[in-house]
């Protein structure tokens, strides 16, 4: 499910290696949200899977990157989306999945999991994320593969 209209092309920012890999086999890594003490309510986030990538390039965002020098451009955000959600419903099936842009300094309609700061807005987040269907199944992470997307998404040299 898409809560907002997916931007025309998503932003990958990891070690070379892993952008690599993510390009040749469609690998990306799901993991449960970074909990923040601003995020200290009944509500349980850590129970979701998610993967971010950015709405738009930002050379910040190699900012504690060992080789910072590379990043995946998704050309086709639409393509990239629905592959990811078939992928992860055959090994999660008992799994919900939507995506939407994260919303900075207010409240997302879709709940803590979308809402960061306004301090963030520069990040320009795009959020994956899943949840259980059913009480008892716990958010671990998991590494996913698409196979590859290098019909919708190219590796790109910072400052090339």
């Amino acid at each position: 499910m898409i809560a907002d209209k997916r931007p025309p092309k998503l932003f990958y920012f990891s070690e070379r290696a892993e952008l690599e890999r993510s390009l040749t086999l469609g690998e990306f890594r799901l993991v449960p949200p970074p909990q923040s003490p601003l995020q200290a309510s009944p509500a349980n986030d850590a129970n979701y899977l998610i993967l971010s990538l950015a709405q738009s390039w930002d050379g910040a965002l190699f900012e504690g990157k060992r080789d910072g020098t590379a990043y995946l451009v998704v050309h086709d955000a639409e393509a990239f989306g629905e592959r990811l959600h078939r992928a992860v419903q055959k090994i999660l099936p008992n799994w919900a999945g939507i995506d939407a842009a994260m919303s900075y300094g207010a409240s997302s309609p879709l709940g803590r999991l979308f809402s960061l700061p306004k301090e963030r807005a520069a990040e320009k987040e795009w959020r994956f994320a899943w949840r259980p269907m059913r009480n008892g199944l716990s958010a671990k992470p998991i590494v996913i593969q698409l196979g590859s997307i290098a019909d919708i998404a190219e590796l790109r040299i910072a400052n090339a």
